[in-house]
């Protein structure tokens, strides 16, 4: 009786949130608002207008672009830099990434994990992912997927919350991941509003892969010395 109250609870509440986040993207849309956030130079000129109120504005944009997967986190990013530049500008859109993550693995946690735990097929495989040899590759691909702006974050924020993978380990996965994607993106915050959609591509093919070279050393660096070990 208590798992089936609870079991609907979790459904009311999931409809309540999955409700009010469409009721918002449609008042987004209707406002004109959506479009804004679309729009670099629009964006940065009414960001820029808010005064003490624009950093703020920053964080709650970048959570609701995490939150809410059609609205784009990148043109937040962007007008963040170029108006607050590298070190601020970072900071603003770390805090807003961060807490958009923390939010989305909170919300598919609460209310999709007991129900795909359910599964007698999928069971076997959540049990195997809650080992904490697991758990570490977890956080390898959580951080990895950080490091490369074509990899969608609330996609891959919102399927952690349905693993095993403890929440501790997410915020250090992805907050490790983060900073240095959001750094780069928010120095070039400039060029890359200018930048054409070819340009923007080819910026972000470029940051990808120096937010990844740091992993891909060490890959080599652990397969290198595999080698010499099991030569000698």
């Amino acid at each position: 009786m208590a798992s089936t109250l609870g079991v609907k609870h979790r459904l009311i509440l999931g409809a309540s949130v999955l409700i009010g986040l469409v009721t918002l993207y449609w008042i987004l849309m209707e406002t004109g608002a959506l479009s804004t956030l679309t729009n670099k130079q629009a964006l940065r000129e009414w960001v820029g207008q808010l005064g003490v109120w624009g950093p703020l504005t920053i964080i709650a944009m970048m959570i609701a672009a995490i939150v809410m997967s059609p609205i784009p986190s990148g043109p937040i990013a962007m007008v963040a830099g170029a108006i607050y530049g590298p070190l601020w500008g970072t900071v603003y859109v770390v805090l807003g990434a961060e807490a958009g993550a923390l939010l989305a693995f909170g919300i598919a946690r609460l209310l999709g994990y007991e129900v795909i735990h359910r599964w007698s097929r999928i069971r076997p495989m959540l049990d195997w992912l809650g080992k904490e040899r697991s758990q570490t590759g977890l956080m390898l691909v959580v951080f990895a997927s950080r490091l490369v702006p074509f990899i969608s974050f609330d996609a891959v924020s919102y399927a952690a919350g349905l693993t095993p993978l403890a929440f501790w380990r997410f915020l250090i996965a992805t907050l490790a991941g983060v900073v240095p994607t959001a750094y780069l993106i928010v120095m070039f915050g400039e060029v890359l509003i200018t930048a054409d959609s070819r340009g923007l591509t080819v910026a972000l093919i470029l940051l990808s892969g120096i937010t990844l070279l740091p992993l891909l050393a060490k890959l080599v660096w652990a397969l290198h010395r595999k080698r010499r070990t099991s030569s000698n």
